[in-house]
Parts: C-alpha cells; sequence; structure tokens
C-alpha cells in the first residue's frame, strides 16, 4: 500500500475506533449522573409517611392486635438478654395488614402478584397529594370524587402517569390521640369512581391513603377494584400534611416476603 494511503487508512481505524468508543455507555458518566442524583437528594427535606407501631396500634377489629415478647432459646425457653447472650430480639405475632402497610394484588385476587413480584420500580415515584381536609367541614365521611380530583387538576395540572396518588384526610392525627376515633366507622376515603377515573384515566401506579381502609363505606368496592386490577396500596399513611400537592418523591419498601399478602410497610416522601 503506498505510504500516504497506509496512513490515511490507519487515520480513518482511529477516528472509527474513537467514535465508536463515544458511542458506548460509559460507566464513569453513569456513575456521575448517579453522584449528581444523590448529591440533589441529599440536600432535600425527607418526610416520613409511616406510622410506628406497637400491641396498642389500631387495627381492624377482625384480625385483632398484635403480640410482641421476647425471642426465647428454643432449647431453654429462656429469653435472650445482653446480659446472659450478647444480644436480644423480639418475637412479632401480627396480621400482615398492621399499621402502615402494604396491600399486594394477591390479598384480593386469587392470580394476582404478592408482595415479593411487586418491580423495585414501582416502589419510588412521583408524590401527589390531593387534600380532602376542606371538605370535611360540611361532610366529615366526605368520599373524594372526580369532581373533586377535577378541581384539584384545575388549581395543581393534570396529574401525571405513573404516579403515586395519596388523598390526605388528617385522620392520621387521631392514630396515636385517639385510637378509638380512628378506627370509626364510616370515615372519610375514596369513591369508587375517583379510584376508577385515576387507573384508568390518569393512568397512575399506585395509591394511598390514612385510613385502614380504601372507601367510605364497607362494601370495600374501591380496594376490590384496584386490587383485582392488579395495582398496590398503601394503607394507615402519615404526615401528609407536610407535603406539597405535587413535586415531590415517595419511597415505600416492606420485607420480601415470599408469596405475602400484606406487611408492615416503610414510606417516606422527598420534597422538591
Amino acid at each position: 500500500m503506498h505510504a500516504c494511503y497506509a496512513l490515511a487508512f490507519r487515520t480513518l481505524v482511529i477516528v472509527m475506533v474513537v467514535a465508536a468508543s463515544a458511542a458506548l455507555p460509559q460507566p464513569a458518566q453513569a456513575q456521575s449522573d448517579l453522584e449528581r442524583a444523590w448529591r440533589t437528594i441529599a440536600r432535600k427535606k425527607f418526610v416520613d409517611l409511616t406510622h410506628s407501631f406497637g400491641p396498642d396500634t389500631p387495627v381492624w377489629s377482625g384480625f385483632g392486635q398484635a403480640r410482641m415478647s421476647p425471642a426465647s432459646d428454643p432449647k431453654t425457653k429462656e429469653p435472650y438478654t445482653i446480659a446472659k447472650d450478647g444480644f436480644r430480639t423480639t418475637f412479632y405475632e401480627m396480621v400482615g395488614q398492621y399499621g402502615t402497610h402494604v396491600d399486594p394484588p394477591a390479598h384480593f385476587a386469587e392470580s394476582g402478584i404478592t408482595m415479593d413480584k411487586i418491580p423495585l420500580k414501582d416502589m419510588i415515584l412521583p408524590l401527589i397529594v390531593l387534600d380532602a381536609t376542606p371538605l370535611l367541614g360540611k361532610d366529615p365521611n366526605h368520599a373524594f370524587s372526580v369532581a373533586d380530583i377535577r378541581a384539584w387538576e384545575k388549581r395543581h395540572g393534570r396529574i401525571p402517569k405513573g404516579s403515586f396518588v395519596a388523598l390526605r384526610t388528617d385522620m392520621a392525627k387521631d392514630f396515636e390521640r385517639d385510637p378509638e376515633r380512628f378506627k370509626r366507622q364510616p370515615f372519610p376515603a375514596w369513591s369508587l369512581e375517583a379510584i376508577r377515573f385515576l387507573y384508568e384515566q390518569r393512568g397512575v401506579k399506585a395509591t394511598g391513603h390514612e385510613s385502614l381502609d380504601t372507601d367510605t363505606t364497607d362494601k370495600m368496592d374501591s380496594e376490590t377494584y384496584l386490587l383485582k386490577a392488579g395495582h398496590f396500596q398503601i394503607e394507615v399513611m402519615a404526615n401528609l400534611d407536610q407535603v406539597p400537592a405535587k413535586g415531590a418523591l415517595i419511597v415505600v419498601t416492606w420485607p420480601k416476603v415470599r408469596d405475602g399478602l400484606g406487611f408492615p410497610a416503610r414510606a417516606f416522601a422527598i420534597l422538591p
């Protein structure tokens, strides 16, 4: 090959290799993106959306209260103690739907996915908070409606697809200070029409609320609909009064119980 052609050929090869390398995903760049995201998140305010729970936590009477006791050596029946064994731990006996908790589709649907099958990407979502409290003065057990959603959208814009929508009623304030009032029936929550609208017309990923159940009545139409449609919900949420109507993120996690039908969850918001 003529020298000038050989030089040109080598130059072309080098250019092609460099161009191809630039087109490939760059791990360092990806890491830099995550680092920038973390620096942004670390500067934000975090709000806990979860109640702590114990043996006296409000729960549906059909389940009964949790029991918590020191875990014991199965051979000696003696509780483990720091003084004697160098550690201590607790034995928990409770229903999965206790305190702030996740309801997976399988809770109501025979063929629905269990809590260990819910995708990880569905556990961090844009958070929308619908505030029902201005409506409760005239109607303490208000069923949040499609008209209420549309009124919210006139002020804040369309609810984005793929979001988590939580209903604020301030029932969470009674969870510890007045448990009997918290367990009252009826109570403010969702209407079936509103739940259907959110999932079918707005394409939301999941919903949540402060009450023990989704519905304002004991028919459980809304809860049945959303779980049988393949969605999950978070019940008995806290501190929604500290979260803006839009712009926050929600992160929600729970133990990965094999074929689990529900369990206490930890949810928190990252504010904008």
